[in-house]
């Protein structure tokens, strides 16, 4: 059980396709996961279905004491590693495990995963379901294109937002 006052967000890499899986398996641990997933039509020769696909491949967020139950989650079936530098794991801030949350709320506004941070004008968001959001405006025109950044795991998200709701930072 998570010690609540000394409990603190991780990324976890899993296998490949093993998301929802190390996802429920931490769940039924009773450790506290988060799995930030999109809901998007997938295309067969034969058929068109929705399905739920995970935002980041190869990542699961766990909220935990890492100094009793790290353990535990490596232990648990298709856990690769904590993500951090070298054997120390990378914190990951509530502030991040929201705008993952809320981003996956806002379906329509997200656009193509970016890996690496372009260059271009650093925003803030000054209102709407993004409100204070900080990234980078990758596109200019009716819409902009904003890359929400994840310094903690090195990924990054892009959204579609009208610039009347962006300010320089």
């Amino acid at each position: 059980m998570t010690d609540v006052q000394n409990a603190q967000w991780y990324a976890l890499y899993v296998r490949s396709r093993y998301e929802k899986k190390v996802h429920q398996l931490l769940l039924e641990q009773d450790i506290v996961s988060f799995l930030p997933l999109l809901e998007t039509w997938k295309q067969w020769s034969d058929r068109k279905k929705k399905v739920s696909e995970p935002l980041f491949r190869g990542y699961v967020f766990v909220n935990i004491d890492i100094r009793k139950e790290h353990i535990t989650v490596l232990d648990t079936e298709g856990v690769v590693k904590f993500i951090g530098i070298g054997k120390t794991p990378s914190v990951i801030y509530q502030r991040d495990i929201d705008w993952l949350k809320t981003l996956t709320r806002e379906p329509d506004a997200i656009g193509q995963r970016v890996t690496v941070l372009p260059a271009g004008q650093k925003v803030k968001v000054l209102a709407g379901p993004f409100k204070d959001f900080e990234g980078v405006v990758v596109k200019q025109g009716r819409e902009s294109r904003l890359v929400v950044f994840f310094e903690s795991i090195m990924q990054g998200i892009e959204i579609t937002i009208f610039p009347d709701l962006l300010v320089p930072v």
